[in-house]
């Protein structure tokens, strides 16, 4: 609004991605953490879920809105969208600074020990999330599945969403109810993922979700205008079950006393960066006109990769569910070693939303 310029806009969208990277990983450790403290654990999947859906419908409600509002007074979204960042702001700060932590004297330790130290906080949990990461080969395998499944959503659902339907002869008259179908099926996804069978592991659940998007996506390039609407329908309803299964197998599989907040919004900021790359071969296909081949490679590269997570998985290399506490990530974690629970058993690191690992 500052700057109706390139690079004004460059800056506003380079600092939202930045922004929702480190407020997603600390919001989703936060609810994480607080859960554990009040022995809530089972909870997690349905809150992660329930709190998407939300977000989602809330852009239903919205989006037909901006329009209107932009003719009223033409920064009038970004006003709203800066009271909503500043109420966002007021949340996060009248929010305990430790999820579920006791009341007045763990708080007063919690503050002595931090006197005089919060300047280099970032720089510790950064060094400890680094650490966490590289001694943790589940970490890594769980992380590198979320950043595929990620990609290929949101390739999917904004870079491609209409080169698809006007491939298919789909005026853009009717896109905003394409989009409105979709984001009510992810909706639905996202608030139910208790509705998928408990036979299989989560670790299972994401591997055949992500083949449901691969196939959705290889589908797209042979059917019809009302097939490929169903088939967009159906990689959202996919994306919104994915979702928090994997953000719940990542929270799990950080090791104890770890900077959680803060591994979860590099997680974050590296799906984002990868998404980045891949935007670039998007352009590169779409400008040549080979839409249909981009959906099959995308699909085929979804299937190896699928392939080589399994490989992995059971040749025994990586033991499923290990989370290690490595040497150094304690005293580098700083504040996120105090436990919350009996024994010690709770991961820290979730501090205030959008302070990673405080």
């Amino acid at each position: 609004m500052l700057s109706a310029s390139y690079t004004g806009f460059l800056v506003h969208f380079l600092a939202i991605a930045a922004g929702r990277s480190l407020t997603s990983g600390a919001a989703s450790a936060y609810l994480y953490d607080g859960l554990r403290a009040e022995k809530c654990d089972e909870h997690y999947l349905k809150a992660e879920g329930t709190a998407r859906a939300l977000g989602l419908a809330a852009k239903v409600v919205c989006w037909p809105l901006v329009g209107p509002l932009m003719a009223l007074a033409h920064p009038a979204p970004y006003l709203l969208s800066a009271v909503s960042a500043a109420g966002s702001l007021a949340c996060a700060v009248a929010l305990p600074r430790l999820a579920g932590a006791d009341g007045g004297s763990g708080k007063a330790a919690s503050d002595r020990s931090e006197g005089g130290r919060r300047g280099g906080a970032f720089l510790r949990d950064a060094g400890a999330a680094l650490r966490c990461v590289a001694s943790s080969r589940w970490l890594v395998l769980v992380m590198v599945q979320g950043v595929a499944v990620f990609t290929l959503s949101r390739i999917c659902q904004v870079n491609l969403f209409q080169p698809i339907l006007l491939d298919h002869g789909i005026a853009e008259a009717s896109h905003g109810g394409v989009l409105a179908a979709m984001t009510v099926a992810e909706a639905v996804g996202a608030a139910r993922p208790q509705w998928l069978s408990r036979r299989l592991t989560p670790v299972a659940w994401v591997s055949l979700l992500s083949l449901v998007l691969a196939g959705s996506l290889a589908g797209m390039a042979f059917g019809g205008p009302w097939s490929v609407v169903a088939l967009l329908c159906l990689f959202a309803a996919a994306t919104g079950f994915v979702y928090p299964v994997q953000r719940k197998l990542v929270n799990d599989a950080v090791p104890p006393r770890a900077p959680r907040a803060t591994i979860l919004s590099v997680e974050s900021i590296v799906d984002r960066a990868v998404c980045a790359l891949a935007a670039i071969a998007v352009g590169a296909y779409v400008s040549a006109g080979h839409l249909d081949a981009l959906l099959l490679h995308s699909a085929l590269a979804t299937a190896i990769l699928l392939g080589g997570f399994q490989l992995v998985l059971h040749s025994g290399v990586v033991k499923r569910g290990a989370r290690p506490d490595p040497a150094g990530v304690s005293a580098a974690g700083g504040r996120g070693a105090r436990s919350a629970r009996p024994g010690g058993t709770r991961a820290g690191g979730a501090g205030r939303p959008g302070t990673p690992g405080s």
